[in-house]
Order: C-alpha cells, then structure tokens, then sequence
C-alpha cells in the first residue's frame, strides 16, 4: 500500500509541475509534448484511484 501512495504521490507531483508551465514561452513541439504528458498522466491517475483498487487486485491475479 505504501508503494502504491508514493506512485500515486509522484505522479500527482509530476502533473502538478506540468500544469505550472507557462506553455505560451514554449514552441509547439515542446507545447503539444506537455498536452500529451499531461492527457497521458491524468488517465492513468482515473486508472489507479484507489476506488479501482478491487478491480485491480482482479487483474493482477489474472
């Protein structure tokens, strides 16, 4: 359970760094990477709330 608090933690802390960008001082390129990470790391967060946590449990042992 721990492990899993200090993943969820890291990723929140990651998001929250990338929403603190000023994406309008980036190019493009770097601006549509931000977009990406961010979509990329909010889905993954719906994936692994803890209320998830029965379904999960399922899919390991599978």
């Amino acid at each position: 359970m721990e492990q899993e608090f200090k993943q969820g933690y890291r990723m929140h802390r990651v998001l929250s760094n990338l929403n603190r960008l000023d994406v309008d001082r980036l190019d493009d390129a770097d601006r549509e990477r931000v977009e990406t990470a961010r979509g990329l790391l909010e889905e993954v967060s719906l994936l692994t709330r803890p209320s998830d946590g029965a379904g999960a449990d399922a899919h390991a042992d599978s």
